[in-house]
């Protein structure tokens, strides 16, 4: 049994997120369809984690086992671009050890979320257009609070099956890209559901003056999802990076 890792991207857009869902069309499914037909037996993947209706991914780490002759990854790689959809694309396919694994193996995870401040119609698919005024150096002094705590209950989607709501945060940070544009960049070990989009909607609370850095700190120590703000629209928010 020889197991591979698939490195992809996807523009989520069409998707109910990663994983496979009884009333949606997913990301997973149509990996394991177009693997299926080229290698001519059911294959199933396991993703790195799992992404919400609507959010993208830049990168993307699959695996799968595979008992067959050995695979040339780049000409397999090649195939599945030819048949996936347009909105997924195969950058590598190949080989590792079979302790690798596309979830628990991965150190690290980073997440960047897209806002701008004035109407433009080449963003507003891929990021969220704000029209308040925000205090990004305030947003900022809240974000780096994050990598000093450990349990992140307040921003865990209510109801989500997580044995552990404990995460490392490495770095949470605002970037300006333009005078109208910033992204929201975090990593850590792993997230929660929804965790991101939560997580922003709470530090656009604190740049509009709706939370001092105090109330900040006061929500993620109560660890409830209902002091925390809202959860951001999936369509601004890619999965940009995973560290082995």
């Amino acid at each position: 049994m020889s197991r591979y890792f698939v490195t992809f991207s996807y523009d989520g857009t069409r998707y109910h997120g990663w994983q496979i869902q009884p009333n949606g069309v997913s990301v997973q499914e149509k990996l394991q369809e177009a693997l299926s037909t080229l290698l001519r037996e059911p294959i199933v993947v396991t993703g790195a984690g799992r992404t919400d209706a609507g959010v993208h991914a830049r990168m993307m780490v699959a695996h799968f086992d595979w008992e067959g002759a050995v695979i040339d990854g780049q000409q397999l790689a090649y195939k599945l671009n030819r048949l996936l959809p347009y909105d997924i694309a195969v950058s590598k396919v190949e080989p590792v050890s079979e302790e690798m694994h596309a979830r628990f193996s991965a150190k690290s995870r980073m997440y960047r979320y897209y806002i701008h401040t004035v109407k433009d119609p080449f963003q507003r698919a891929y990021s969220c257009e704000i029209h308040y005024p925000l205090d990004f150096a305030k947003m900022n002094e809240a974000a780096k609070i994050l990598t000093t705590y450990e349990d992140f209950g307040a921003f865990c989607k209510s109801g989500a099956d997580v044995k552990t709501t404990f995460c490392d945060v490495t770095k949470a940070e605002w970037v300006q890209t333009s005078p109208t544009s910033w992204y929201f960049e975090i990593r850590a070990n792993r997230f929660l559901r929804n965790m991101v989009r939560a997580v922003v909607g709470t530090l656009i609370e604190v740049g509009r003056g709706r939370l001092s850095i105090d109330d900040f700190k006061k929500v993620i120590e109560g660890k409830q999802r209902s002091d925390a703000g809202e959860s951001m629209p999936g369509n601004a928010l890619f999965l940009e990076d995973i560290v082995y």
